[in-house]
């Protein structure tokens, strides 16, 4: 249980402007409990006192004052309840945690502990650890592991975690080992994670004495300052009765003045002071996400025990957003932001264009702040959002805008919908289309050129950098962010002044071997990646090859060409059948113990079964046994529903089947080659002779024999736990982990792992995008200081926060012309007399105007001209309009949505020296 005093702008979106007047907590109650049937939620208005508070295992305190926060910390230490503190003024935030004397973490870090294989292991004091030097092993000096599967030094095996030394990147050092047997071979070492003790100061006491986290080390000098400030503003609003008024010169100098008082001798930064206090009565919601956010985090850490917690104090300051003008208010629901920024900003940020790419966790967040600040509330201003996918379940605990009766239906009009409540003003338009090549006919040349900037929601990288290139070429800003679990990042775009999110790009993951997925599995990682293969390649594959190959043999393939793959549809097309088949063929069984028994050693004299390549073993089938049964279940079911025709759910009844099931024992291929390298592999990898394709071919039934038949290939669909995918996913994979001996999983871990499914949790999405939102204004204001932009990189685990100012666009040069990735040629295609500029006029047009020769242009993948064309090709092309080229060669029309095209050039100088340089914008309309 979590009490929170007070609902200010932290819940400040679940009100409505008909809620003016009413009590906040009571008409935030209902949109808040609509979030989880599961939570119970519930209002007070009593006043705060020790016995509201004594049942509470979390106490919160947002806008309180701090004499009401000293007795409430001092109550809540001293009974063992937790508290955090989180308070916002305009630009500037304020974070602290108490969680008692001894405060046990779990998990420091939430990173899944670390494994490896070992090689070697001597005896001696200390004993040293070699791993395999496929990868680094990680770990850290003061880490603890513990061993298994070791063989001849059994003493390893089951002992409790012990600390380690690092000696390299793949040995390290364990305590003595002298007594030990000796090493023969094999075992894993694998990081415990051990609890860690934290002694938290009560209030009071943190007060005099601060434990800081630094979130910019750019602003290291600040926090102190802050935290002095910040219990100066407490003095001035008790003399007062209210806080400093926005600008007013008196209000500050004061606050400045009483921050001597509580830091006597300190040396001060008045500047800041007084902005701190020309800012007390703002309220901005990106601040608000962002600290919010935090503090939320902070609330799961103090009942879990699980992630590192802030100790003690978190100050924040984002004041490169202020622009230069006076501030005023309005009378509006914008005057906590007017009040920083002034009503200048206010209505640029009405007029504001603005497109949001994706309509998830960060959408809705995107969204929220949007309505929130009055982005696109003018009316001259809009806000489009676009998400091809509809609401799902397991979106409803991040994606706030959604609720469970918005499920099935599209998330781009119900986050559109539940925005426009929050802010009736809200110009809000929504598209179910995905962002690419193929809805360029969407969002086409006029969508972009009105646009005054893009926020990306995404969860691809192929999507994000289509996006970016998009930004680039139409110059608009970006805002690009995204999450992973606890972890978070904010970049952010400018048109002329940074690279773009393409300029650099996270090295690609490590794909598994083919060899280790076939032959030599030895993580549970590897058994779900072949378990997903097998998925593929039994019930979609096979299906749209067949589907393929009918439409082919009816005439529509195109007569003359070759049928496709013959060779995976012989066997579908020959077993079709008109039941369910109960087959009890259990998956992966290994050929290998039968062409390398376990005692075979190498060339070299070790052994082959060692390292990674674990020896496995046949399963014997047995139907009472669950594992076995589920996976002839699914895999039955599946097929069925692959031939379009009923199955089964009645396991006693199958099982009854498979007891009358003679299963042969299983004997290997003879000549069967096992490979143990990708090398190998695609050295030996052979095409079926012609001989045996036409053989094939004729075997095949025809279209005759099958009338009006056609298969269903089934798309992995991990969210549906009654389609039997998940079923066949996790008993195929654990029932080969049984044969290599490898740890089996969960459907939990299962489903995480085969679908691919990225950690997300709402705290991370709100501080995130609050920091997004903060770049926002700078990007409507127009700032041209690159130092002005902050990314942003944290991880609330650790806790850890970070900014760095945008990289520079790298500059090139030809010539003496300097020019970016955000520079081209604009050249015009139609020529003063309306007619099209040629390729002869094209060459012409640079050789003449920028002293180059275009050596190479093309477009797209398609290549218009080259020096070593052919003459003739040359000599037809010359004279040829632009667009008529690029039509001919690409075999496509130009839409009539496309107002230029973009040329590619490779050119040479007049030295003859090849020279980069920027692409050509050409104008068609």
């Amino acid at each position: 249980m979590s009490f929170s005093k007070e609902i200010n702008a932290f819940l400040g979106f679940y009100l409505r402007e008909e809620d003016v007047g009413q009590n906040r907590a009571e008409a935030t109650l209902p949109r808040l409990a609509e979030l989880n049937a599961y939570v119970a939620v519930s209002s007070t208005r009593q006043p705060l006192s020790q016995d509201l508070l004594a049942p509470f295992q979390v106490v919160v305190l947002t806008n309180s004052s701090l004499e009401e926060q000293l007795w409430v910390g001092d109550f809540c230490h001293s009974h063992g309840i937790k508290l955090v503190v989180a308070d916002t003024r305009g630009l500037f935030g304020q974070l602290f945690c108490d969680f008692g004397d001894d405060m046990v973490v779990t998990d420091t870090n939430g990173e899944q502990p670390l494994s490896a294989m070992v090689s070697m292991v001597t005896k001696g004091c200390p004993g040293e650890v070699t791993c395999l030097d496929e990868a680094r092993h990680g770990f850290e000096t003061g880490d603890f592991v513990t061993f298994t599967e070791v063989e001849g030094m059994e003493e390893l095996n089951g002992c409790g975690p012990v600390e380690i030394r690092v000696l390299g990147p793949y040995t390290f050092s364990i305590g003595d080992t002298s007594g030990f047997g000796d090493y023969v071979r094999g075992g894993i070492v694998t990081q415990v994670k051990m609890p860690k003790h934290i002694r938290f100061k009560r209030l009071r006491e943190a007060l005099a004495e601060p434990e800081l986290m630094i979130t910019d080390f750019g602003k290291a000098e600040r926090p102190p300052i802050m935290h002095w400030g910040w219990q100066a503003l407490h003095r001035f609003i008790r003399q007062h009765g209210r806080p400093p008024r926005p600008r007013h010169q008196g209000d500050a100098a004061e606050v400045v003045a009483l921050t001597r008082e509580v830091a006597p001798g300190a040396e001060l930064d008045q500047d800041l002071l007084r902005e701190l206090a020309f800012q007390a009565t703002g309220d901005l919601a990106p601040v608000n996400a962002f600290i919010g956010g935090l503090a939320a985090q902070e609330v799961m850490k103090a009942v879990s025990g699980k992630f590192t917690p802030i100790t003690q104090w978190l100050y924040f300051d984002a004041l490169e957003c202020l622009p230069e003008e006076n501030k005023e208010t309005r009378n509006s629901r914008y005057d906590g932001q007017i009040a920083v920024f002034g009503a200048e900003l206010q209505a640029k940020l009405g007029a504001q264009k603005y497109f949001v790419v994706g309509a998830g966790a960060i959408g809705c967040e995107l969204l929220k702040n949007f309505a929130m600040v009055g982005l696109g509330c003018g009316p001259e201003g809009c806000v489009t959002v676009t998400d091809m996918d509809t609401i799902e379940k397991s979106n409803l605990n991040r994606q706030f805008l959604f609720r469970p009766w918005d499920v099935t239906k599209l998330k781009s009009e119900r986050a559109a919908a539940a925005v426009r409540e929050m802010n009736p003003a809200l110009q809000v338009s929504s598209r179910p289309d995905r962002v690419g090549p193929d809805t360029e006919r969407v969002y086409d040349d006029d969508f972009f050129e009105a646009l005054d900037g893009v926020a990306n929601a995404l969860d691809n990288v192929d999507a994000r950098l289509y996006m970016d290139r998009r930004c680039v070429y139409y110059r608009k800003p970006l805002l690009e962010s995204g999450t992973l679990g606890t972890k978070g990042n904010v970049q952010v775009v400018i048109p002329f002044l940074s690279e773009s999110y393409s300029s650099s790009q996270d090295p690609p993951e490590k794909a598994i071997p083919i060899c280790t997925l076939k032959n030599f599995p030895n993580a549970i990682e590897h058994t779900l990646q072949w378990a997903r293969d097998e998925f593929e390649g039994l019930f979609k594959q096979p299906a749209e090859n067949v589907n393929q190959y009918l439409t082919w043999v009816s005439g529509v393939g195109g007569g003359t060409q070759q049928p496709p793959c013959t060779p995976p549809i012989a066997p579908t097309l020959h077993g079709t059948p008109r039941t369910p088949c109960m087959a009890p063929t259990l998956p992966g069984t290994p050929r290998t113990p039968y062409i390398a028994p376990i005692s075979l050693k190498t060339n070299s004299g070790t052994l082959f079964w060692s390292g990674p390549k674990r020896c496995p073993h046949p399963l014997v089938f047995d139907p009472d046994n669950p594992l076995h049964l589920d996976y002839v279940m699914a895999a039955a079911n599946l097929f069925a529903q692959s031939y379009g025709i009923g199955g089964s759910r009645d396991r006693g009844a199958v099982a009854e089947l498979l007891r009358h099931v003679r299963v042969p024992p299983f004997a290997p291929k003879a000549g069967v080659r096992i490979h143990v390298s990708d090398q190998e592999l695609q050295s030996t990898t052979t095409a079926l002779d012609d001989g045996r394709l036409e053989e094939l071919k004729a075997s095949l039934p025809s279209p005759e024999e099958l009338p009006g038949f056609r298969m269903f290939p089934i798309d992995f669909e991990k969210d549906d736990d009654t389609n039997f995918h998940m079923d066949f996913i996790v008993a195929a994979s654990n029932l080969r982990a049984e044969n290599y001996d490898i740890p089996p999983a969960d459907r939990h871990k299962s489903k995480l792992i085969a679908g691919k499914i990225i950690p997300a949790i709402a705290t991370t999405t709100g501080a995130v995008v609050g920091l997004a939102c903060l770049e926002l204004y700078k990007l409507v204001q127009g700032h041209r200081r690159l130092g002005s932009y902050k990314n942003a990189f944290l991880n609330l685990a650790l806790p850890f926060v970070g900014f760095s100012e945008p990289l520079a666009c790298p500059r090139n040069k030809y010539y003496e012309v300097e020019w970016t990735l955000w520079d081209r040629f604009e050249v015009q295609g139609l020529q003063p007399d309306g007619q099209e500029m040629t390729l002869r006029q094209f060459l012409a047009y640079f050789k003449k105007e920028h002293r180059l020769e275009i050596t190479m242009l093309s477009q797209g993948v398609s290549m218009l001209y080259s020096f070593f064309m052919p003459a003739a090709k040359l000599r037809e092309r010359h004279d040829q309009p632009m667009t008529e080229i690029v039509a001919r060669v690409s075999k496509k029309k130009v839409g009539r949505h496309v107002k230029a095209l973009v040329f590619e050039l490779c050119c040479n100088d007049d030295t003859d020296a090849d020279i980069e340089v920027p692409y050509v914008r050409y104008t068609i309309r």
